[in-house]
């Protein structure tokens, strides 16, 4: 398993800096700029990467840091930098188009959340709209006002937030999204753990009610990999993005069936890179070797990193 090194000296607030720092980066710069070469491809488009407020960013990573009781591995963060520098390094890696996904954990947090990630998108032209959303009093009218406002893409997070994607409160709002053809990042897995509305059955319950809703099955789907690979080939709007699959963490943890792999060519459309940058145990460059270990080819590869999200969000 390819993990990050901890040799480099740390800050008080916990964010690596120093000389062997910068090293480190340009070689990982380099090491991903040969995979593009390698596969023929200019620059990458990662649907799944994380901005979201300091504070906030911190409690995420607090969780992680005390997540190895959880899942039996330890999660160090290998990109727990500040903000500006999380930017250069996302474009020193030839990352053209990325999200700023964020997600509420609790009422009254999303609004606010989504005028945070209103202003980072002004500030950001490289990063799209990202909002979020969460089952509660208010919920239609503020997802309304972020689509009109330029949101291209949504983040629901059934784990963390804990709540059924099939709750009447959001049943609107879907609709909203998928009469606006705004797209959807849903962590709706059981992985790392499972949570109470986690799995397959409520995400195709929600999908037999709204089969427009262009649904972002993050981390594709991890572990029910099958299961949603079904729901993609049953709804043609559905895509599933890589975020940690195939990785030496995540197959130790929840490996990818290798009967299945067949279905990932024939869905080679619909999937989309992306990683969890920057809350991510290894480099950034193991997720694309990763994937090019699979066998799938070039073709596949330059679609799934940069021709389908693209085509999704021109």
């Amino acid at each position: 398993m390819e993990t990050p090194g901890t040799t480099e000296p740390t800050d008080p607030a916990g964010t690596r800096t120093g000389t062997a720092a910068g090293t480190a980066e340009t070689s990982e710069s380099d090491d991903v700029a040969r995979f593009r070469r390698r596969i023929g491809l200019a620059g990458i488009i990662d649907v799944h990467t994380h901005f979201m407020p300091e504070r906030v960013l911190r409690k995420v990573w607090a969780y992680f840091d005390a997540v190895g009781p959880l899942t039996g591995l330890e999660w160090p963060i290998a990109y727990r930098y500040e903000e500006e520098r999380r930017l250069h390094l996302l474009r020193s890696f030839g990352v053209q188009r990325f999200t700023s996904l964020l997600y509420p954990h609790k009422p009254g947090m999303a609004r606010w959340l989504n005028g945070w990630a209103a202003d980072f998108a002004a500030r950001t032209p490289d990063c799209l709209h990202t909002a979020t959303l969460f089952p509660e009093e208010g919920v239609e009218a503020y997802v309304k006002e972020a689509v009109e406002n330029g949101a291209r893409v949504f983040k629901s997070h059934l784990q963390v937030g804990a709540y059924d994607a099939n709750d009447p409160l959001l049943d609107p709002v879907w609709g909203l999204l998928a009469e606006a053809g705004v797209p959807v990042v849903m962590h709706c897995g059981s992985g790392p753990a499972p949570g109470r509305f986690t799995g397959p059955e409520p995400v195709g319950r929600l999908l037999a009610r709204h089969p427009r809703l262009r649904l972002i099955v993050a981390h594709l789907g991890m572990p029910e990999y099958a299961e949603f690979l079904a729901l993609a080939e049953a709804y043609p709007e559905v895509r599933l993005d890589t975020t940690m699959a195939f990785t030496d963490f995540s197959e130790g943890l929840n490996p990818f069936p290798a009967a299945q792999r067949g279905r990932l060519a024939d869905l080679g459309d619909r999937i989309l890179l992306g990683t969890d940058f920057p809350n991510i145990p290894y480099p950034y460059v193991h997720q694309l070797r990763a994937l090019e270990r699979l066998g799938l080819g070039d073709e596949w590869l330059r679609a799934v990193c940069h021709g389908n999200a693209a085509a999704l969000f021109p």
